[in-house]
């Protein structure tokens, strides 16, 4: 697999993420919060194969007043061998990039959230 596809993979689980939160990511860019990332880490553990299929872990790993960390990790879904780990910071910023606060409903969202697999 392409190594940068995993970060297309992070990117959906954590839109599923929030969406599992009740929050929709398009709502949240029409109400004027957009989303950016600002440090990704990925660390490559074992190569996945065609045919592989994967399942990907997704939990919030760290949450400051304007960004949130996800932590993700992939693995083949029969034998559980750790493919990718890595994470993901976004900060929340608006429309023309200024950096803005986390919405007080959005924290409580993503806190009420039990951790589950992905």
């Amino acid at each position: 697999m392409y190594y940068a596809n995993y970060l297309k993979y992070f990117e959906r689980a954590r839109t599923q993420y929030l969406e599992e939160c009740g929050l929709s990511v398009a709502g949240l860019m029409n109400e004027g919060t957009v989303f950016v990332v600002v440090h990704a880490e990925v660390d490559y553990r074992s190569p996945a194969r065609y045919g592989d299929r994967l399942v990907i872990e997704t939990v919030v790993s760290d949450m400051t007043a304007a960004s949130f960390t996800f932590s993700h990790v992939i693995q083949e879904r029969e034998s559980r061998r750790v493919v990718v780990e890595g994470s993901a910071k976004l900060a929340a910023t608006d429309r023309n990039g200024k950096v803005r606060r986390l919405d007080q409903a959005m924290v409580a969202a993503l806190r009420a959230r039990p951790d589950k697999d992905k």
